[in-house]
């Protein structure tokens, strides 16, 4: 079986999908799963910068490090390279869509579909909101990073 590749994508690339990328990578290493892991934006603006400050202090609140991280923007060729990717919200899934090019290969999801109870829900948006609404971010995330973490070790990704 091919390695799993896991790509989460949010608008900008350095709230939502920054703190999945660092909640799964934290559960992919204490399952020990071997699985590339990244993160991207549908939009741009922000490449090459590290994540927002609030969403560096709540990963750090919860013992993961996510100060190496930069943003960037989704490309065509991540989905022909990653075998999973996870949209943060609705809006974030019909832009991949879109962008999908027809030789497209990844699965592409919503990110809270993988929780009981919280199918076609987003991960709310912390952006202009305060530390406990990148608490409540981070919890979202790692709920779903657990279920991630468990379906793939199930579909035999170790």
């Amino acid at each position: 079986m091919a390695k799993a590749s896991v790509l989460f994508v949010c608008l900008g690339n350095i709230c939502r999908s920054p703190l999945a990328e660092g909640a799964f990578r934290a559960e992919a290493q204490r399952m020990q799963l071997d699985v590339l892991i990244d993160s991207a934006g549908t939009g741009g603006w922000h490449a090459g910068e590290p994540p927002d400050p609030r969403a560096i202090a709540a990963a750090r609140r919860n013992g993961v490090d996510i100060t190496r991280q930069r943003a960037r923007k989704v490309t065509k060729d991540d989905f022909r390279s990653f075998t999973h990717i996870y949209a943060l919200d609705e809006t974030n899934l019909s832009g991949l869509r879109a962008l999908a090019p027809r030789d497209a290969t990844a699965e592409l999801g919503l990110l809270l579909d993988l929780v009981p109870g919280y199918e076609g829900k987003a991960v709310a948006d912390p952006y202009y909101g305060d530390a406990s609404d990148f608490d409540a971010t981070w919890r979202d995330v790692e709920m779903a990073a657990r279920a991630l973490a468990q379906r793939l070790a199930h579909q035999g990704y170790r």
